[in-house]
């Protein structure tokens, strides 16, 4: 468990009470973190607020906050405020997303380093006036490319990465050095039938397929423009989702961690049907190990 840095789980499904509930669940079963994705649903805030208000040790952590969505400040003020109230239980997680969506929000879109950059900048110099947190929250960038990951380096405590192969964590880490932390986000799927499994997970990327700054570090590792037909070649499906039974998938956990991640997020691709025909639960499944 010390290996795996919490989950990742798309919640806006969830009415308040299920949110409570999967929440509980999540730290019951001894994850240290639930990281939240920022998409067209609920207010990503406020929802780590109610979740810290009815966990006791969990963590949430934002992956991502599109700097897109809210000023440096309101970032800066939202992030302070959750970390004092909730000592130091919040994590800021930010990144550029794509054009697509800064572009359907009615903003111009800017050259990702520079944007962050900036926006870093002014949550530095941010001057909020309320009680300082005794532990502050980290801020980690989304960052795939060399200079995003240099920017992590230099003004983050580290980096996200998200749908990368294990050279890509080798890289990373040596582009971050030696102290920023490196959270790997692991698509698993716990389910021994390649069929089923890749299919679950051509689903689950299938909104990635189609944008150009993931074949762009995709092809840096040796994948073709051949490996994003059809949804994605078994090659590709297989380098960038961790499935199978419970031993391959804490292999894959551990082959991250070996090439440089500080801890992985576990983003779980399953069926509602278990068993026989189905996946299996993998939260549950890491959890015991």
């Amino acid at each position: 468990m010390s290996q795996i840095g919490g989950i990742l789980a798309f919640t806006d499904d969830k009415d308040s009470e299920a949110l409570a509930d999967y929440a509980q669940y999540i730290e019951a079963l001894g994850y240290p973190a639930l990281w939240l994705p920022d998409l067209l649903g609920r207010d990503l805030f406020t929802t780590a607020a109610f979740i810290l208000d009815r966990t006791e040790r969990l963590q949430v952590g934002t992956a991502i906050a599109n700097v897109y969505g809210r000023d440096a400040f309101a970032a800066a003020r939202a992030a302070r405020t959750l970390a004092e109230l909730y000592a130091g239980r919040f994590v800021l997680g930010l990144g550029v997303s794509h054009p697509q969506v800064a572009e359907a929000r009615g903003h111009v879109w800017e050259p990702p380093v520079k944007k962050l950059r900036r926006y870093l900048e002014e949550i530095a110099r941010s001057q909020v006036r309320s009680p300082e947190p005794e532990i502050r929250a980290p801020i980690y960038i989304a960052a795939h490319g060399p200079k995003l990951l240099a920017l992590a380096s230099k003004q983050a405590d580290g980096a996200n990465t998200y749908l990368m192969p294990v050279p890509h964590t080798r890289n990373a880490r040596e582009i971050l050095g030696v102290g920023p932390a490196l959270n790997v986000v692991l698509p698993c799927c716990l389910c021994e039938d390649p069929e089923l499994a890749r299919r679950l997970a051509r689903k689950g990327l299938s909104a990635y397929m189609e944008l150009p700054s993931y074949h762009a570090q995709w092809a840096r590792f040796g994948y073709s423009a051949e490996d994003l037909e059809a949804g994605g070649s078994d090659r590709l499906i297989d380098g960038l989702v961790a499935w199978g039974s419970e031993e391959a998938i804490r292999q894959r956990i551990a082959e991250h961690i070996a090439h440089g991640a500080t801890r992985v997020i576990v983003l779980p691709y399953q069926t509602r049907r278990r068993g026989p025909g189905g996946t299996g639960d993998v939260v549950a499944a890491l959890a015991e190990g």
